[in-house]
């Protein structure tokens, strides 16, 4: 068992480079499948998520090279099945977009039910309706999703609630199905438009990515391209609050600053200095962090994978914040490990109040999502004393090198292993507390 060790009081200072996507690389590696040729991706984030899809690719029958410099090259032409491995599938939630691209490519898709962070629910129902509207039926059998179409042909989608998944999973599926798919109260997440982008640089016919209608005309061929994925907005958001959490002052390279507008925004009301320059940010404070209210919501609103960092940060700001969370009825599951650090916040439902104290103590906590535990890290960086972080394969699910990254910055963080053994005890030692 990894763990991450922290010595807080530092403050962060220098330059740091984000990563690719990962919300957006989980989507373009399935895609891939799709074209009939050979496609280098670039700007592939080193992850576990990103592990994992390159895994079922192999496993799929892909031939995949990695190319060095974070980029790969996939032939998806020796893809001989379309049943995703479980056991390889069920680790990750984004594991459903092979049902769009292979549903795209073959017809009949078989994939586990969605696994990753326990947010809650993951409903698939919107998914099912877009391949259902394209021709496709569908069974639910053993956690297993089996889909299955004679032909595809294009359709009018409207989904009930906006949603990123299966807005990529439509586009996924209608983009050679034959005739005008029409995606109506669409999301409009940058990396459906990366997505977007990367299905036209093979030739799809893709219009109105971004805004909430969608139009895609199928093609029956699509060819290889060189792409590069865009960089990640919340690794980017993670970083700024990170910074401004220990007062430091840092230059954040490879970012795309419109991205980030409602992050920006969020964190100026709270004396965050932001400069913006053409595709870097300078992050510092030099003065008191105060209070604001925040509520999550869909692109372009304030991002539901940053409000377990904000929160974090208003923790060590003045007066009473509130924050409520509108996408995950879960995401407020980090709210215990930071009051074993001292935070004061009480929830109540979708809303958490948060009494603003001005500082952290470092503890023993564990990570039980991918954002809370980047929520933790950034308590461990601003608090005084020791933090100990458990279960970090959640973290490393979504950032490429965190602790590299935030050491480059002064931070003293450390990945130590653990013998299973002791993790054991140590879990039995602390029920027994209990």
């Amino acid at each position: 068992m990894d763990k991450f060790i922290i010595k807080g009081g530092r403050r962060l200072t220098g330059e740091v480079t984000i990563s690719g996507a990962k919300n957006a690389a989980v989507a373009i590696l399935p895609a891939v499948i799709l074209s009939d040729e050979p496609c280098i991706i670039e700007n592939v984030p080193s992850i576990s998520d990103v592990n994992i899809s390159i895994r079922i690719l192999k496993e799929m029958g892909a031939d995949v090279e990695f190319m060095g410099n974070n980029t790969y090259r996939i032939d998806p032409s020796s893809i001989d099945r379309y049943c995703v491995p479980y056991e390889t599938a069920r680790k990750m939630r984004a594991s459903y977009y092979f049902l769009g691209a292979l549903l795209g490519k073959f017809n009949k898709a078989r994939v586990s039910m969605p696994g990753g962070c326990p947010l809650g629910d993951r409903p698939i129902d919107q998914h099912l309706k877009a391949f259902t509207a394209l021709g496709a039926d569908y069974n639910l059998s053993q956690g297993m999703i089996d889909l299955k179409a004679d032909s595809l042909k294009g359709n009018q989608i409207f989904f009930d609630v906006v949603t990123v998944g299966a807005t990529m999973n439509a586009m996924l599926a209608a983009v050679k199905a034959e005739g005008l798919t029409i995606i109506e109260n669409a999301a409009k997440e940058p990396h459906i438009v990366d997505l977007a982008n990367f299905l036209s640089a093979m030739g799809a016919n893709i219009i109105g990515a971004g805004t909430d209608v969608i139009k895609i005309k199928g093609v029956k061929y699509l060819h290889g391209t060189t792409y590069s994925v865009i960089p990640d907005q919340i690794e980017a958001g993670t970083f700024m609050v990170a910074v401004a959490a220990t007062k430091g002052d840092v230059l954040i390279k490879n970012v795309i600053p419109k991205h980030l507008e409602s992050i920006t925004k969020k964190l100026e009301k709270i004396g965050v200095n932001i400069q913006q320059f053409d595709d870097s940010i300078r992050v510092w404070v030099d003065g008191p962090l105060v209070k604001t209210n925040v509520k999550t919501a869909p692109h372009p609103g304030f991002p539901t994978d940053m409000q377990s960092q904000i929160a974090t940060l208003l923790t060590l700001a003045e007066g009473t914040s509130i924050i409520t969370e509108n996408i995950w009825e879960q995401r407020f599951r980090y709210v215990d490990e930071l009051r074993r650090m001292g935070a004061d916040i009480t929830v109540n439902g979708k809303v958490a109040l948060i009494e603003g104290k001005g500082k952290l103590m470092g503890a023993p906590v564990k990570a039980c999502d991918l954002r809370a535990g980047a929520a933790l890290i950034i308590a461990g960086l601003a608090a005084s004393g020791v933090t100990e972080i458990e279960d970090i394969f959640h973290i490393e699910r979504g950032y490429d090198c965190m602790e590299g990254k935030l050491r480059a910055l002064g931070a003293d963080i450390e990945k130590i292993s653990v013998p299973e053994t002791q993790s054991k005890s140590e879990k039995e030692s602390s029920k027994e507390a209990v």
